[in-house]
């Protein structure tokens, strides 16, 4: 199983982050190729090779049409930037020409951004307008960053411990000390504990703590890990106690090999499970007046707008009255329009929104044969071995129309073939 440790020794910012990927072997041209699709003008990109102070690695640079150069991830102060809202980015990543993955984990990363900036303005994410995250490096950096997470085969990412200097920054609340408000609660919200160090300069910038908020499953020393890569990526800044860099490794977790006692087997921290993870809303809310054919026409318009599901749930509601439950899970992203829908097309005043955390087997599909024919079938591994697997609905009722045949048998059939998968 690959995995992707990032040392924080000195931080993280978006563009030290691509840089360190790309340092790995991320294809540089691949990386831009897949940033066009985003069709954003107004900018280029420049990739070098320097040395930061005996270190060599790579320098990731955006370069906007109207600034030949400047330190784009370490100032905060955007004036001269066009402002957009979330709505308007969500909007430019989610009709590009991106895969579902990375535009999901994109959207995810300036999700984080826009409820950490809406808490500190007193506003919803979706009324939030700010410069930071709607200047176009930022986009480029974030969106840059799952691209290339996805060109290193989306390995496991772990972290070490979260490291920020002191001193002071100037952003769009003001002048404010270190760390930033926003990068503060960004990881506060994910439960992420940072410590300061004596470097009196900002390390830890908004960008780089949404992407280790989205992306890093746990955060602590090596364990053994075996290092196949090492890539540096380089920022810009001068620091005083440490250089300006964020080492990237990535290698696989050794299973240590030997006699040991049964206490130092148990003390051996657990594999990284190599499971997918990612956020989605829960909707919900009580119902006791909404007929079944309303209902019935709900879970279709829903389903068919791109909710994950939608299902209802008898409950004893107060004073004793029998009613539903309606809940509808969907893209995190998506809540709002799910909100609407609930609202709209059901009796509801008032819709309940949690978000909450997925774990997910890491799947694939294949075709197994059986005597009524292939049979497309899902299959779902963690730790590398197969633990489940589920004929495909729709593939096994293709057959069973053909060969008119019972789907129980279709299934049977499918299931006795799968299980050689295992």
């Amino acid at each position: 199983m690959k995995v992707l440790y990032l040392d924080l020794f000195s931080g993280i910012a978006g563009d030290m982050f691509i840089a360190a990927l790309l340092d790995l072997g991320v294809d540089a041209r691949k990386l831009e190729r897949a940033l066009k699709k985003l069709k954003l003008d107004g900018y280029h990109l420049h990739v070098s090779r320097p040395r930061k102070t005996v270190i060599s690695g790579v320098k990731f640079d955006v370069h906007l049409a109207h600034e030949p150069s400047h330190d784009h991830e370490h100032h905060h102060d955007h004036s001269h930037d066009e402002s957009r809202n979330f709505s308007e980015i969500k909007h430019l990543i989610s009709r590009s020409g991106l895969s579902a993955w990375v535009k999901q984990k994109s959207i995810a990363v300036f999700q984080r951004i826009a409820e950490a900036e809406g808490k500190i303005h007193g506003l919803p994410p979706g009324k939030v307008h700010f410069h930071e995250v709607g200047a176009v490096d930022s986009i480029v950096d974030i969106v840059g960053a799952a691209i290339a997470l996805e060109l290193l085969a989306k390995p496991h990412v772990l972290a070490s411990p979260v490291v920020d200097g002191t001193g002071w920054i100037n952003c769009a609340h003001g002048r404010f000390p270190v760390p930033a408000p926003a990068t503060l609660a960004i990881l506060g919200a994910r439960g992420i504990g940072l410590t300061q160090c004596e470097e009196p300069h900002e390390l830890v910038t908004p960008t780089g703590a949404a992407l280790l908020a989205e992306f890093v499953e746990s955060f602590g020393p090596m364990e053994n890990l075996v290092a196949q890569k090492i890539g540096f990526g380089l920022g810009s800044r001068e620091n005083k106690t440490r250089p300006n860099v964020l080492r990237a490794v990535l290698g696989e977790q050794s299973k240590v090999q030997g006699p040991k006692s049964a206490v130092a087997a148990a003390s051996l921290p657990s594999p990284p499970l190599d499971w997918e993870t990612d956020r989605v809303a829960v909707l919900e809310t009580n119902l006791d007046d909404c007929t079944g054919e309303m209902l019935g026409r709900f879970v279709e318009t829903a389903l068919a707008a791109g909710a994950l599901d939608v299902f209802h749930t008898p409950v004893q509601m107060k004073k004793n009255r029998p009613g539903i439950l309606l809940s509808v899970l969907c893209v995190e992203t998506d809540a709002d329009k799910f909100s609407q829908l609930i609202l709209r097309e059901t009796t509801a005043f008032g819709v309940r929104r949690t978000i909450v955390e997925r774990h997910k087997l890491r799947r694939e599909f294949s075709q197994v044969k059986t005597k009524f024919g292939n049979v497309k079938v899902k299959i779902g591994r963690l730790g590398g071995k197969v633990v489940q697997v589920a004929p495909e609905f729709e593939s096994a009722k293709k057959i069973a129309v053909q060969k008119k045949a019972p789907m129980k048998l279709i299934y049977e059939a499918a299931m006795q073939s799968a299980k050689k998968l295992k």
